[in-house]
Formats: structure tokens, C-alpha cells, sequence
């Protein structure tokens, strides 16, 4: 494991204005081994989206979960799935995807 990464947990927060609003807390750094998988461009809302796939796999823990997010050089990427990697609770498999909009 070698690329250093950060987990953030999914909140949400009053507006103001009687609704909420998704905020991600840092929770911890993590060492971890990321690979990218998929990468497909589609479009979403009148512009152009990249959809990339990434397999991220660190030390077992039980707090991560859909919905979360890791930051992996300046990028979001966002828990899919999690999975114990071999039954044994040594390692956690994070399916995670990844979008950007371009124009």
C-alpha cells in the first residue's frame, strides 16, 4: 500500500433555509492502494461527464460505507461498495467511481 489517501464521511447540514446539504468531514489519513478500472464519457445535463471506476483497497475497517469519500490527490472519489477482500477482515475492497464534467 502505497499511495496515501483521506476518508471523509457523508453529513448532512441545515441550509437555512428549511432543507440540507451534503458535507463531507475529514475522518482520517489512510494508506492505501488505488487502481483505476472503467473510464466511459456519457453526457448529464446538457454537458459532457467522464465516469471513471477505481478499486481502492486498505487495512479492514467497519466504518466505511457507501456514501463516503476518498480524496486521492486532489481527487473525489466516491464509495460505491465495500467488500471484505478475503473473509478474513485483514483488507477492505472499495469500489468507487469517480465524475467530472467537462463543458
Amino acid at each position: 500500500m502505497t499511495d496515501r489517501v483521506q476518508l471523509k464521511r457523508r453529513e448532512s447540514q441545515d441550509d437555512g433555509g428549511g432543507g440540507h446539504e451534503r458535507i463531507y468531514v475529514p475522518v482520517n489519513n489512510l494508506w492505501a492502494r488505488v487502481r483505476s478500472l472503467t473510464g466511459r464519457q456519457g453526457t448529464n445535463a446538457d454537458g459532457r461527464a467522464v465516469a471513471i471506476s477505481h478499486s481502492v483497497v486498505l487495512r479492514f475497517r467497519s466504518d466505511v460505507s457507501p456514501g463516503d469519500r476518498i480524496v486521492y490527490r486532489g481527487r473525489n472519489l466516491d464509495v460505491v461498495s465495500t467488500a471484505d477482500l478475503n473473509g478474513r477482515r485483514a483488507y477492505l475492497n472499495c469500489a468507487c467511481s469517480e465524475t467530472s464534467f467537462t463543458g
